[in-house]
């Protein structure tokens, strides 16, 4: 009874850290669609600081281990532009494109790192597996069918195809940066990935496993859905509501297996 009940406070923990990420990732997302309809165009400096405090946090517990890099430090700087170009694409994007669109075609990275690791790391997936990654593509394709219908009309300098096309090229370099990442870990460990990297998502990861952390970073996008319709008092296409849900059962069938 008494481990039942530790599964269960730890279960509790896991969702409310997911929450947690999930909330600042909608957060972030309303911080870099304000500052994008503002005028000012900084998608570099706004992720600088991300990197700078994750760097701060980790390299002093690098540095008392007193290692030698387990991976030339040549391998992170290529790791570290990838996905530093990465975080520029999608916050670019978001003087283009709708809030709610770019949090919700963030899930292309999963596809993307399906293939790359199928053929770079020899994993090997599932028929359920498939199914659901091919699911999530009918969703994210409704996104785009969703911005094609609905014409931003109270900001002329929208141009929501452009946005997705460079959300999507984003999670390109996020797919890149991922297998990269999880080629660093399998061989030497997390501090000194993230370390180097500045990449925290790593320490959820290794907490709860990939199928909660997916789940959890899918109800970010309902955070926006509201920012969207409270804060910019925008409608949303009926469009974007079936998106997210066909890619919701996406995700879900790909993490049963």
């Amino acid at each position: 009874m008494e481990i039942k009940m530790k599964d269960a406070w730890g279960l509790l923990l896991v969702v409310l850290l997911g929450q947690l990420v999930a909330f600042s990732m909608a957060v972030a997302s309303f911080a870099s669609s304000l500052i994008a309809n503002l005028g000012v165009d900084a998608p570099l400096t706004q992720s600088f600081f991300a990197y700078l405090l994750l760097t701060l946090a980790y390299v002093p517990i690098l540095f008392c281990r007193r290692q030698k890099l387990r991976i030339p430090w040549f391998w992170y700087l290529a790791l570290s532009l990838i996905d530093v170009q990465g975080n520029y694409l999608v916050v670019k994007a978001y003087q283009y494109s709708y809030i709610t669109s770019v949090t919700l075609l963030d899930c292309w990275t999963v596809l993307w790192v399906i293939l790359l690791t199928w053929y770079a790391l020899g994993t090997r997936y599932s028929f359920w597996q498939f199914l659901g990654a091919g699911t999530c593509v009918a969703g994210l394709s409704l996104v785009l069918l969703s911005d094609v219908k609905s014409p931003d009309e109270q900001d002329p300098r929208k141009i929501p195809l452009l946005g997705d096309a460079l959300v999507i090229a984003g999670t390109v370099c996020y797919a890149l940066s991922t297998v990269g990442q999880e080629y660093g870990v399998k061989t030497t460990d997390r501090i000194e990935v993230v370390a180097m990297l500045g990449q925290f998502g790593l320490l959820l990861l290794q907490m709860s496993g990939a199928t909660l952390f997916n789940l959890s970073l899918l109800t970010s996008d309902m955070w926006v859905v509201a920012i969207r319709v409270f804060v910019y008092q925008q409608q949303i296409n009926w469009l974007y509501y079936l998106a997210f849900v066909v890619v919701a059962i996406g995700l879900v069938i790909y993490s049963l297996k």
